[in-house]
């Protein structure tokens, strides 16, 4: 049985003193206190806290669910209708798309139920409850242990309590710590697997911009997407089935057409991905100088080969969107957070609170004893980690994430061990046919030219990046048989291996030898270089429980030396509420960007020859026609607005909701001057960017004809 309870603040984090700004801190929804609450209705907020967040009666909450588990969605009608960005949805979109039904260029709209398109391995998470069970897993701790013995029973702990949370429900619950693991909660959540598309516009307004807007204000993107969550006929989650009906939410936002103005009060609950707000100076030096500069480069030279190859084929530029769309968006949140570091001089910042750490433990004999090696510790470290010449962003770039040949190889591992023991017959064959899902779907999306170039770009990579005598032994192949010449061995093992053709590959699966794959140039690859990645970080092992253990106290620590502060613990993919207002900002001396941007900035920005700004004809048309319906705003069309709102990845796809609790627009970006974000929220620059609710409107009544979605809504006009 489920346990409904009440939360209280743990003594260390008392609201007593309510210090922090408005726009800063992802809350833990489910701890708004009185002296929060109190801020926001000062702000103007005009909803009780049970109507934002409840366990017991319908609350905003319960329409807020992780898409995915990778962004966040809302519930938007009384008939399951879910709203979320174009990103978020564009697999699912591509997905469906062919060069003959190019849903990702063309849009897609269903005008009945029975076009509405299911996806596979698709969820939405609704959160049910929560419990503070750090009483319960503290129990099971003490000082005396090492992290890995720490880690161990915190996994025990934590598996016993989340079974018997969820014992004799359909719900599924995990324990998730916050503050480094000095706390802990019991998260319980609802599960729906049957969610299907229901509408996305083409990517010249779902994605306008694209690259060179990514990160950017003024923004113009009609970033969203829609999609509907079926159950069964009693209510219940259920797999895809024709027979299952739209869910009937415990409840839907209201979505509001009158706009938003400076100044308004505006907040957003989400799924927020991670944040690292209490990352020292020595890790943001670490990552200046060993982890940005390696992951935008590598990523730069597999968006080259890829972009390239799509530029030449419709079907590859198909197959490839959304991994060119994961690989490109990061690129560049890299740039801007190297920049934005180095321009707010984040780290110097972060000495000086690291100073009054260390004074503060020595201040008193207790605290030296506790504390007293934090600092020299988080030191040591990173100074240990620099040794390994970026080995694991280098391998994560260039080979987990790089050909999908060697990913796809490394998937086999468990085949290989059952063919060099002799299993029994029923287990490889379960194993294989386990195998045959995953190549399947990844040969749909796959062109081995764009493979090929990628194994040889990645491979001459890593030899370029690391120390000889840390290469995996694969590399001593190539430079004796191939003198590193990395096109010659890269044509040479596509041409023997099974991995990159699919008819060998179900030839291969049909009747799998040990031989076969023992001697595949693929597997041997792929083999050699996990092999030394797992050498290599058994190596860091020591290093990494040196830091989970300084980071711990570290934490600790500061919540003892700031008694009145307010703190919030980093975002962890558990849901967060974060408050602000809408406004503009001064990114520079005498610039200043306003808090909107309108469909007159996507006209201004059309260029029909670049890809990423060409106006679809039918937007062209509505616009030089002030044909904007209920939508208008001072005979115009507000497209994007940007809040102060503290968001972080994840967020991607949340409501902006506001003093009503109302929905008035999407996040879906942050801007550039705000990217150390993750590190240091900047109160000044950082800003979160969201689509209007009345260009999403716009774009399903007026741009695509599909009025019957917006009847299912409930309007506030």
């Amino acid at each position: 049985m489920i346990r409904i309870t009440t939360l209280f603040l743990f003594c260390a984090l008392s609201f007593a003193h309510f210090s922090s700004r408005a726009d800063e801190g992802m809350w833990l929804p489910f701890l708004i206190d009185d002296d929060l609450y109190d801020e926001m209705t000062r702000m103007g907020l005009n909803l009780e806290p049970e109507e934002i967040f409840s366990f017991t009666g319908p609350s905003i909450k319960d329409a807020i669910v992780s898409f995915g588990g990778f962004c966040t969605g809302e519930i938007i009608s009384d008939q399951g209708l879910v709203l979320t960005n174009h990103h978020c949805g564009y697999g699912r979109i591509q997905s469906h798309s062919t060069v003959d039904n190019d849903l990702l260029t063309d849009g897609f709209w269903a005008m009945t139920r029975e076009e509405e398109l299911p996806n596979e391995g698709l969820f939405v998470r609704f959160l049910i409850n929560v419990e503070d069970v750090t009483d319960e897993v503290m129990a099971e701790l003490n000082d005396n242990m090492d992290e890995e013995e720490r880690a161990a029973a915190i996994t025990a702990i934590s598996n016993e309590l989340s079974g018997t949370a969820a014992e004799g429900t359909h719900y599924t619950a995990n324990v998730r710590p916050v503050f480094a693991g000095n706390y802990f909660y019991l998260f319980i959540y609802e599960t729906f697997n049957d969610v299907r598309l229901v509408g996305a516009p083409p990517t010249d307004v779902g994605a306008f911009g694209g690259d060179t807007d990514n990160w950017e204000w003024p923004r113009h993107t009609g970033d969203f997407s829609l999609f509907r969550v079926y159950t069964a006929p009693d209510g219940s989650p259920a797999e895809y089935d024709p027979e299952n009906i739209p869910m009937r939410p415990r409840y839907h936002l209201p979505v509001s057409i009158k706009g938003v103005e400076e100044n308004d009060f505006a907040m957003i609950l989400g799924y927020s991905g991670s944040t690292e707000r209490y990352l020292t100076s020595y890790g943001i030096e670490y990552r200046l100088d060993n982890m940005y500069p390696v992951r935008i480069d590598i990523r730069r030279r597999k968006l080259d080969i890829i972009e390239e190859a799509m530029a030449g084929s419709d079907e590859v530029r198909i197959q490839y969107a959304s991994k060119h769309s994961g690989i490109s968006n990061y690129w560049k949140n890299f740039i801007g957070m190297s920049e934005s570091l180095r321009r707010l001089n984040v780290a110097d910042s972060k000495r000086e609170l690291e100073q009054s750490f260390r004074q503060w433990a020595m201040a008193d004999q207790e605290r030296h004893d506790e504390y007293g090696n934090v600092i020299p510790d988080f030191e040591e470290a990173y100074n240990r980690l620099r040794g390994f010449n970026s080995h694991n962003y280098v391998f994560m770039e260039a080979m987990a994430t790089g050909p999908e040949a060697i990913r796809l190889a490394n998937a086999f591992s468990n085949l290989y061990r059952l063919l060099e023991e002799g299993a029994e017959r029923g287990e490889i064959v379960s194993e294989a046919e386990r195998l045959g899902a995953i190549t399947e779907r990844i040969y749909r999306n796959y062109d081995i030219e764009v493979d090929r170039r990628l194994w040889s770009a990645m491979f001459g990579v890593y030899d370029e990046q690391i120390p000889r005598d840390e290469l995996p032994e694969v590399f001593n192949l190539v430079r004796m048989e191939y003198g590193n010449d990395f096109q010659a061995y890269a044509r040479a093992v596509f041409e023997g291996s099974i991995f990159p053709h699919s008819d060998r590959m179900a030839a291969f699966l049909e009747n799998p030898t040990f031989d076969q794959i023992r001697e595949d140039p693929v597997y041997i690859a792929a083999r050699s270089v996990y092999q030394r990645y797992n050498e290599v970080t058994g190596r860091m092992t020591d290093i990494s429980k040196m830091l989970q253990r300084t980071e711990r106290l570290f934490i600790r620590g500061l919540l003892e030396m700031q008694p009145d502060r307010l703190f919030y613990p980093d975002a962890n993919s558990t849901m967060r509420f974060t408050y602000g207002s809408v406004n503009g900002y001064s990114p520079m001396d005498a610039v200043y960007y306003d808090y909107y941007t309108t469909l007159s900035g996507v006209m201004e920005k059309e260029d029909p020859d670049h890809h990423e700004f060409v106006v679809p004809a039918r937007l062209k048309e509505l616009y030089h026609e002030g044909d904007f319906g209920d939508y208008a705003w001072d005979n115009n069309m507000v497209v994007n607005f940007i809040t102060n709102n503290d968001i972080t990845g994840g967020n991607s796809g949340s409501p902006v909701i506001n003093a009503d609790g109302h929905l008035t627009g999407v996040a879906f970006d942050a801007n550039w001057e705000g990217m150390s974000g993750d590190i240091l929220f900047e109160h000044d620059m950082q800003k979160a960017i969201n689509v209007d609710a009345r260009y999403i409107l716009f774009i399903i009544d007026k741009f695509a004809g599909a009025g019957h979605l917006i009847d299912e809504m409930t309007i506030i006009k």
